[in-house]
């Protein structure tokens, strides 16, 4: 039997990605997910001290098509340029040390948005799917 190429080059975030489009609540998925880093795209309005700043992640918030708030990631740099080809400054983040700190109330994550595999999980899905505390 033949592998489909994008598997070859698809990174286990992307592959989770793909199982949890068959099944939402696959645990092997959702571990490998959210033991993967994403990258987190730099609002224009973070200054180059803040955006390096080691232990802070501003995170940029687009409003969704039903006029849900999100923060979008993407799991590699062409899935960012795809949807966000004019931002230029991203921060790799581990998922699930991101998810560890989310924000309470209704901020939802999209995980490559503008793909067939993209994920939008709202906010308690997030800390109660993706949280993985974060060891230094």
């Amino acid at each position: 039997m033949e592998t489909p190429t994008r598997h070859h080059t698809a990174t286990p975030a992307r592959r989770a990605l793909d199982a949890l489009a068959g099944n939402s609540e696959d645990p092997a998925a959702l571990d490998v997910l959210a033991r993967s880093d994403v990258l987190v795209p730099v609002p224009d309005d973070v200054s180059d001290a803040d955006a390096g700043h080691p232990s802070t992640v501003a995170l940029p918030v687009l409003q969704e098509p039903d006029g849900r708030e999100a923060v979008p990631v993407f799991t590699s740099e062409s899935e960012l340029a795809g949807l966000l080809p004019a931002v230029s400054r991203y921060r790799l983040v581990p998922l699930g040390a991101l998810a560890d700190q989310w924000p309470t109330g209704d901020l939802a994550l999209t995980i490559d948005a503008a793909s067939p595999h993209g994920l939008t999980i709202t906010s308690e899905g997030v800390r109660n799917l993706l949280a993985r505390p974060y060891e230094y």
